[in-house]
């Protein structure tokens, strides 16, 4: 076989899923196709749906999470062995898995954990203790669950990498929840306006947006190291 009659080396994009817009900007990147749902399910399935799965090599679910598991705390990274929702059940694909958490560690925590999938935000402390007892989930997000069924739909390799935002013991305050645009944007008149009819939530905002944007600061330090991590694109032969 001469050179000219091999197989060439086609390489593929991996879709890259997420929620808010912030998300979007740190995964983009080479060899990479990212979508953001405005953490909307709906939207989200819609998105996926416009997709030709032939043209991506994989999926992988990039954001923030809330956390479920008491031990884990704001800026921790969950690469996930597993995803449950409320219709099933998904096992990550153990070498997309590996390239992900098989990178040095930095500042930021790493850790292997289930992941639970939710048609909506999961805002209070409690409801999260209830979520964790019934799923044993470490962590909770709003895209992961979906993009895990429609890889294995379409017999895709899946992993999930999530940064814990806001841990189990903190309840996330409904005026940040309210305030996401359709862009995934935040609404800031809107906050503004939630926090002049509920001053008494000021402090659970502090507190939020400071772990928020700790874990942002973890997306950014680990998704720059993903730039030369070659097992995370898969490469395929054309047939």
């Amino acid at each position: 076989m001469t050179a000219e009659d091999a197989p060439q080396q086609i390489e593929k994009p991996v879709l890259i899923v997420t929620g808010l817009k912030q998300e979007a900007r740190i995964a983009a990147g080479p060899g990479l196709t990212v979508i953001c749902s405005s953490s909307n399910p709906v939207q989200l399935r819609e998105m996926m749906m416009s997709f030709d799965p032939a043209s991506i090599s994989g999926i992988v679910s990039f954001g923030v999470a809330g956390g479920l598991s008491p031990k884990l705390r704001s800026g921790d990274i969950v690469i996930a062995s597993e995803i449950v929702a409320a219709k099933g059940r998904w096992i990550a694909a153990e070498g997309l898995s590996q390239a992900l958490y098989g990178l040095p560690e930095g500042e930021h925590r790493i850790v292997r954990g289930v992941l639970a999938g939710v048609e909506e935000v999961v805002l209070g402390s409690k409801a999260k203790a209830v979520l964790r007892a019934t799923t044993g989930a470490d962590a909770v997000d709003m895209e992961s669950h979906i993009a895990a069924r429609y890889a294995e739909q379409h017999t895709l390799p899946f992993a999930a990498l999530r940064v814990i935002s806001d841990p189990a013991h903190r309840a996330l305050p409904e005026i940040a929840a309210a305030a996401l645009k359709a862009n995934g944007d935040v609404d800031v008149w809107k906050v503004m306006r939630g926090i002049a009819r509920r001053p008494s939530q000021i402090r659970a905002l502090v507190h939020s947006g400071r772990d928020f944007n700790r874990a942002l600061r973890g997306l950014r330090s680990y998704r720059s190291r993903l730039d030369g991590a070659s097992s995370f694109r898969i490469v395929e032969a054309a047939e």
